[in-house]
């Protein structure tokens, strides 16, 4: 049995003393043993994985499923999501079918394609802050404009009706969602993916979604619902990750002067530093990582019983010393990118290599077109998202 099953389970969100860093819980629970008793935040008790190692075991080991649907698995109000498509939470080889139809869509080639229109977004959406002139709210006015428009890139939204899409995902943004807002939105995004589903016909081209109906509808490889779902799960996915990314790493480069400069001065650094900050941040840190164990095993010294429910502490994985050099360091010039930032194994997001040219773009065009951007505000004045399961700022007042 774990030692720190005799002490009180830590609950989630657990407290911060350094916006920049994960909670201090993490490195005391990752002290004490790769395995830890703690409790979800509905008061559901989890095991919480907290070195870098097991977490990597964790999520590649078949007998821990990602499965919702499993009778094993307790369910929560937390766990009232859709089944047809939403294949997170499903295991191979149903997972492994979604994921073979998304692959042609999202892999590295397609996205490689795509950085032109990424390019462009992150301009545009630079000259419309240049144009409204300082002081400016960085969340709002960039991190979370660009990827909301680089999914509506993605899923071929008309222009005319960005406003609308980019509006409902602020209503679903998990930092600071209310239920019944984001249940009107939830449906109101469901029903506009149906819609872009039935023009699929018309225009079989235009967008991913699109695209995935055209292929594969006809040959019922899919179903609507089922892909109505899998952009749903892609839209959550693709907004609050990388806006929290976006505004936290260009608010650490701010408060490390020296690198921020070597990073202006040698943009063959950025793909470098973003993995950094993807590591160094790990926003979406224990709510995307949820699994269950579906037999009994040993961990260090925790018996895993069949059923248990685990969650991967991306955050404390990522600061684990044993395997990575000084791991509270910001280091732009760091060799190791073996982060585990987008999980491991089979689920390993299929949206990482956007990811990764989507942040590059972004924070790479900001840096170098404000050189004089600073904060506003103090920083301890800043406004966190201590409460959120991805977490970020609420808001980031800058000048330039």
């Amino acid at each position: 049995m774990s030692t720190s099953e005799h002490d009180p389970a830590p609950a989630f969100p657990m407290a911060r003393t350094c916006p920049l860093a994960p909670p201090d819980e993490y490195q005391r629970m990752r002290a004490t043993a790769p395995v830890v008793r703690a409790a979800l935040p509905n008061g559901a008790p989890v095991w919480a994985v907290t070195r870098y190692a097991e977490a990597r075991q964790i999520l590649s080991d078949p007998r821990i499923s990602s499965s919702t649907g499993r009778p094993e698995r307790p369910r929560g109000p937390e766990d009232d999501r859709p089944d047809d498509g939403f294949f997170v939470d499903l295991d191979p080889p149903e997972h492994t079918r979604f994921r073979r139809l998304l692959i042609p869509e999202l892999g590295a080639r397609p996205m490689e394609a795509m950085r032109p229109a990424l390019q462009r977004i992150a301009d545009t959406a630079i000259d419309e802050l240049l144009e409204a002139g300082p002081p400016a709210d960085l969340v709002a006015s960039y991190a979370r404009r660009v990827p909301s428009r680089v999914l509506c890139e993605l899923f071929g939204v008309p222009a005319g009706d960005h406003h609308f899409f980019e509006s409902r995902l602020r209503m679903l943004s998990v930092t600071s969602m209310d239920p019944s807002v984001a249940a009107q939105a939830s449906s109101d995004v469901r029903g506009y993916l149906r819609e872009l589903i039935s023009g699929a016909q018309r225009e079989p081209h235009r967008g991913m979604i699109r695209r995935l109906a055209a292929r594969h509808l006809p040959t019922g490889e899919l179903t609507t619902d089922e892909l109505i779902n899998i952009g749903f799960l892609l839209l959550l996915a693709g907004y609050d990750s990388p806006a929290n990314t976006i505004s936290m790493g260009v608010l650490t480069l701010l408060r490390h002067p020296a690198q921020l400069a070597a990073l202006r001065a040698d943009p063959g650094l950025l793909p470098g530093a973003i993995e950094e900050l993807l590591r160094f941040h790990s926003v979406q840190d224990w709510v995307s990582f949820d699994r269950v164990a579906t037999a009994d095993m040993e961990i260090g010294s925790a018996r895993i019983r069949a059923g248990d429910r685990l969650t991967v502490l991306a955050a404390s994985a990522n600061r684990d010393a044993r395997a990575f050099q000084n791991p509270d360091d910001f280091d732009i010039h760091r060799p190791a990118n073996h982060h585990v930032a987008f999980g491991h194994g089979v689920h390993q997001c299929i949206g990482r290599n956007l990811a990764r040219a989507e942040l590059q773009i972004a924070v790479g065009t900001l840096l170098a077109r404000m050189p004089s951007l600073r904060l506003a505000v103090g920083f301890e004045e800043l406004s966190f998202a201590y409460d959120a399961p991805f977490f970020g700022l609420h808001a980031m007042p800058v000048a330039w």
